[in-house]
């Protein structure tokens, strides 16, 4: 694979997505499970806005290897370890994407053992997951100016 410059508006599109999810995801009554399970709209957008979330980050994973690094992933979980070993991601960030890579093949591959008190439990105390790897692009971005396009003006 040949190494180009990634595209900044990909990126920053992506994230500015998985913002807007995050978004809807707190706006969805965290306090209790009792009150988010009554009204099932809430699992559906928890389910929704996660799954989209997780999707984005990855194809921006896959986006930054692919054209900063000359890198083809060819799993989810691969493109978590790849941004750890190239420096995109701490390990730690790096061990969390792969976490959250693994759960969203289970999203898609395994959606019948999803539970509504799973997407509750992950709606309201595990956000700042998502948002780890938002900020951690948006560092790299800073860092790696010559690993970007330059933005059209």
């Amino acid at each position: 694979m040949t190494k180009t410059q990634a595209s900044r508006r990909v990126i920053t599109e992506r994230l500015a997505l998985v913002e807007r999810m995050v978004d809807q995801l707190r706006a969805l009554p965290s306090g209790d499970l009792e009150t988010f399970l009554a009204d099932s709209r809430n699992v559906w957008t928890a389910e929704a806005c996660l799954r989209r979330s997780l999707e984005a980050l990855l194809d921006i994973g896959r986006h930054i290897l692919a054209k900063a690094y000359g890198i083809p992933a060819v799993s989810y979980k691969d493109i978590a370890a790849q941004l750890g070993k190239v420096g995109v991601l701490s390990q730690d960030e790096a061990a969390l994407f792969r976490e959250m890579a693994g759960y969203r093949n289970r999203m898609v591959h395994f959606y019948y053992e999803l539970s509504a008190e799973e997407l509750y439990q992950i709606s309201a105390n595990r956000l700042e997951d998502l948002e780890a790897i938002q900020a951690a692009y948006r560092r790299w971005m800073l860092a790696n100016a010559e690993k970007l396009d330059r933005p059209l003006v």
